[in-house]
């Protein structure tokens, strides 16, 4: 596994494995992506995770930290080969919602888990049903990673 954390800088090489955006709640919420990541350390791609080390009060951040965060993640969900969303059960985490939205009207292969107590958790199933039917909506960190590696790696 290669892995590249806000603000490092991710180009693509011939023969890297697949980028894996790792899209989710950053602000109120436990750093669940630590965890996350290192369900694929024995694999060959390229994780995207835009939860830097700072400061978790952003109120410290000036408006050009924030914009260079922003800038940071529009660029990796682009360079991203896939994505893959998690909604945790302490915050509506509205801007992965906001990029869930974007991203499931593309061909882009996504990967989506909900906590079971996310409050909105309904909510993406039924518009992901809608507009990516063939996506289904993981409850656990695990059964998210089982579907990335099925998909990417093809093994669980």
């Amino acid at each position: 596994m290669r892995y590249f954390e806000a603000p490092e800088v991710y180009e693509s090489r011939p023969g890297a494995g697949a980028a894996l955006f790792v899209a989710g709640g950053i602000r109120g919420c436990e750093d669940w992506q630590a965890r996350y990541c290192q369900m694929f350390e024995d694999t060959n791609l390229v994780l995207l995770n835009p939860r830097r080390r700072f400061d978790p009060q952003l109120g410290s951040w000036t408006d050009a930290d924030r914009v260079k965060q922003v800038t940071w993640e529009f660029e990796h969900l682009r360079k991203a080969d896939a994505i893959s969303f998690w909604f945790s059960p302490e915050t509506l985490n509205p801007i992965s919602l906001f990029e869930l939205g974007s991203w499931s009207s593309s061909t882009r292969p996504i990967f989506v888990g909900c906590h079971p107590e996310y409050k909105k958790r309904k909510t993406v199933e039924v518009q992901l049903k809608l507009v990516r039917p063939l996506v289904e909506v993981g409850d656990s960190l695990e059964k998210l990673a089982a579907q990335v590696r099925t998909a990417l790696l093809g093994k669980p």
